[in-house]
C-alpha cells in the first residue's frame, strides 16, 4: 500500500514539474517574442546616408501625420533629392498600406522621385477608432486623394505631381485623375481595377484549371464548394478562400508569394519603421476597411470602371503582371484598349503577378524614367 502511495506521489510530482517546465518555457518564449517585437519597432524612418555615413544632402526620410479633410492621416515621404518630381502612391486594400513591403521588395522609387507612401483614411498610420464610419466611403477616398495631392503640391512647390495607384487604390486613383487632371502630369495604374466581379470569375476559372493540372485535389474540392457569384457581394465562403487559392496559384500579391501569412502578415511585424501600436493598427485598419458594414469591397466589385471612366485628359500608363488575376491581366488590357487618353502606355511584366514595382523594380524604373517622365510610350506593348 505504501509503495503504491509513494508511486502516485512521485508521479504527481513529476507531472507537476513537467507542467512547470512547460509554463516557464512558454513564458520565456513570450518574453523573447515581445523583446524581438520591441526591437523591431522603434518607429523611426531610416535616413539616407552618404559615403561617410552622414545624412545625404537634399534627401528626405520622414513619417508624418497631416490633417486631411478633418482626419489625421499618415504618410512616409522618401527622397534622395527633394528637387525630384513628386510621386503619390495610392495603396491597395482597402486598408492595406504598402510602404512596409519595401523592406522585402525595395523599389528604388526614391532615387528618381520624392515618393509619398500615403496611408489612407482608417489604414495603418491613419487608423483611428474615432473616424466616423459614414466618412469611410468611395467619394471620401477620392476627395482625400485630391487633398493629399494639393498638400504635396504646396509643400514641395510643384505645379503638378505624378499619381501611381495600385489595386483598390487604382479604383479611387483613376477617379481622382478624371476629376482633377490639372493636378497631375500622368496617371500610372498598377494591377488596375476594371470590372472586379468579372475578374473574380476569371481568377476562379484560372485557379481551378491550375490546381486540376497540378493534382491538388484538396484545393479543387475547396474551390468547387465555394464558387464566386456573378454579382456582388461575393459569398463569404469564397472570400474566405480567396487569398489562399490566389497565392498558392501564384496569382496573388506577387508571383512567388505562396502564403499571406509568411509573405505579408509575419513580415509586417518585422518592419522597424512602425511602432508596435502602429503594427497592431495596420491589421485593425485592414479588418475594419474590409468589413461588410462599410461596403467598400462590395462597392468596388459591383462597379464597372470601364463604363464609369472611359477618358482621361492626361497620359495614362498601366503596369500589369502577366500572372495577375487578383485584378485580372486580360481585363486590364481590354480596359486599356477602350480608354481614351492623349498618351497611353501598357506594359506587361512577364515575371510578375499583382505588384510589378515590387517584383520587377528595375523594369518599372526604366519605364518611369524613359516613358512616364518625358510623357512618351516608346517602351509600351500597345501604342
Amino acid at each position: 500500500m505504501k509503495t503504491e502511495q509513494f508511486s502516485i506521489k512521485l508521479c504527481s510530482q513529476t507531472t507537476g514539474r513537467v507542467l512547470l517546465i512547460i509554463i516557464y518555457s512558454f513564458l520565456i518564449s513570450v518574453f523573447i517574442i515581445l523583446g524581438l517585437m520591441f526591437t523591431w519597432s522603434d518607429g523611426k524612418p531610416k535616413p539616407f546616408l552618404d559615403a561617410d555615413g552622414n545624412p545625404l544632402a537634399g534627401s528626405l526620410s520622414e513619417k508624418i501625420l497631416v490633417d486631411i479633410n478633418g482626419v489625421k492621416q499618415g504618410m512616409f515621404i522618401k527622397s534622395k533629392d527633394t528637387n525630384n518630381p513628386v510621386l503619390l502612391f495610392v495603396h491597395g486594400g482597402p486598408g492595406m498600406p504598402e510602404y512596409w513591403l519595401t523592406q522585402t521588395y525595395p523599389t528604388g522609387l526614391e532615387d528618381r522621385f520624392t515618393v509619398v507612401w500615403w496611408e489612407q483614411r482608417g489604414a495603418g498610420l491613419s487608423y483611428s477608432s474615432d473616424i466616423p464610419a459614414e466618412t469611410m466611403n468611395e467619394e471620401q477616398f477620392v476627395l482625400d486623394t485630391l487633398s493629399v495631392t494639393n498638400y504635396l503640391r504646396n509643400r514641395f512647390n510643384k505645379e503638378k505631381i505624378y499619381l501611381m495607384a495600385h489595386s483598390w487604390g487604382s479604383y479611387i486613383g483613376i477617379q481622382a485623375a478624371v476629376r482633377a487632371p490639372e493636378l497631375y502630369y500622368a496617371y500610372v495604374g498598377m494591377g488596375q481595377v476594371s470590372n472586379q466581379i468579372k475578374s473574380e470569375q476569371l481568377a476562379y476559372e484560372y485557379a481551378l484549371d491550375f490546381f486540376k493540372k497540378n493534382g491538388n485535389t484538396g484545393m479543387v474540392r475547396k474551390l468547387e464548394a465555394a464558387p464566386p457569384t456573378i454579382t456582388a457581394p461575393l459569398p463569404s465562403a469564397y472570400n474566405s478562400l480567396r487569398d489562399e487559392y490566389m497565392h498558392k496559384a501564384g496569382i496573388g500579391t506577387t508571383h512567388g508569394m505562396k502564403s499571406v501569412i509568411t509573405g505579408i502578415f509575419l513580415p509586417s511585424w518585422r518592419f522597424r519603421e512602425y511602432t508596435l501600436s502602429e503594427k497592431f493598427n495596420l491589421w485593425r485598419g485592414k479588418i475594419i476597411s474590409r468589413s461588410v458594414s462599410l461596403g467598400l469591397w462590395d462597392k468596388m466589385q459591383s462597379t464597372d470602371l470601364t463604363q464609369l471612366v472611359t477618358k482621361l485628359d492626361i497620359p495614362v500608363y498601366f503596369f500589369e503582371g502577366e500572372h495577375d488575376y487578383t485584378c485580372a491581366y486580360p481585363l486590364a488590357k481590354k480596359y486599356f484598349n477602350k480608354l481614351s487618353a492623349p498618351v497611353k502606355g501598357f506594359y506587361t511584366f512577364e515575371n510578375s503577378a499583382h505588384s510589378p514595382i515590387f517584383e520587377e523594380p528595375e523594369k518599372a524604373l526604366r519605364i518611369l524614367q524613359e516613358d512616364v517622365l518625358p510623357g512618351t510610350n516608346k517602351l509600351s506593348d500597345i501604342q
